[in-house]
């Protein structure tokens, strides 16, 4: 029996890609388009969901919270991100090594990648798609801002996705989540899968560190440490990779 396949989920802001600062305009289209406001209280954004963090911002704005507004939300945010690709494209890059990593997983036939995070599913692939790297990924497994508020509670969903499609189960022993938050540390701990941090984002490696992964990478620059550490590969004895 051919070993199971190993599922890799990917954050995608500050872990994959910088997008250039865009978010922030994003957020003040969609809130204006949906309720007539402007953003007036900038809420903290890394790490959480869009569930999570637009109930915020409408809360924050004193505007009532239901399912309806918040599906309008999330339209007027994806319509926000098509208007600033360009701008994007633009200041914003994939992530030194990102690109290689993604290469190289994506040939290998024991592994599944895919993506776990905060951003709406159109987003991802659109943030993905503008830095060329949504060829790498199977986005239809992936776990979404949209699916849950706790982002801990997106991967047994992500699993459940992949293993309906796969045909087969995907548990902590062969589920790596990889992210640049304390949040996204504890999302594998509590939700089931191996965390590997990178320090890629606003926390560093100290940071990270205190979260508890199983490793804290300063990057993914080093694309054999990356596929080493997403396989769960020792190093060999001195240092050799």
């Amino acid at each position: 029996m051919s070993s199971p396949r190993t599922l890799v989920l990917w954050d995608i802001d500050h872990t994959l890609i910088d997008a250039g600062g865009v978010t922030a305009d994003t957020y003040d289209h969609a809130l204006h388009a949906t309720t007539g406001r402007r953003m007036e209280h900038p809420v903290r954004v890394a790490g959480r969901t869009e569930r999570a963090i637009i109930t915020e911002i409408l809360q924050t704005h004193e505007v009532e919270v239901s399912d309806l507004l918040l599906d309008s939300f999330y339209v007027a945010l994806a319509e926000a991100f098509v208007v600033r690709e360009a701008v994007m494209r633009e200041r914003g890059r994939a992530l030194s090594g990102a690109r290689e990593v993604l290469a190289v997983l994506a040939e290998r036939e024991d592994v599944v990648q895919s993506v776990l995070t905060g951003n709406t599913e159109p987003v991802s692939i659109g943030k993905l798609t503008v830095f060329g790297l949504d060829g790498f990924v199977d986005f239809e497994v992936g776990a979404y801002g949209t699916d849950h508020e706790d982002r801990a509670a997106l991967v047994a969903l992500a699993q459940r996705r992949a293993a309906g499609k796969y045909g087969e189960p995907f548990t902590v022993r062969n589920t790596v989540l990889i992210g640049d938050t304390p949040n996204d540390v504890r999302a594998g701990q509590e939700g089931g899968a191996r965390a590997i941090a990178v320090a890629t984002g606003f926390n560093d490696a100290s940071v990270l560190g205190e979260a508890g992964p199983e490793l804290v990478l300063g990057d993914l620059a080093d694309t054999d440490a990356v596929v080493r550490a997403v396989l769960g590969v020792p190093d060999r004895p001195g240092g050799d990779r």
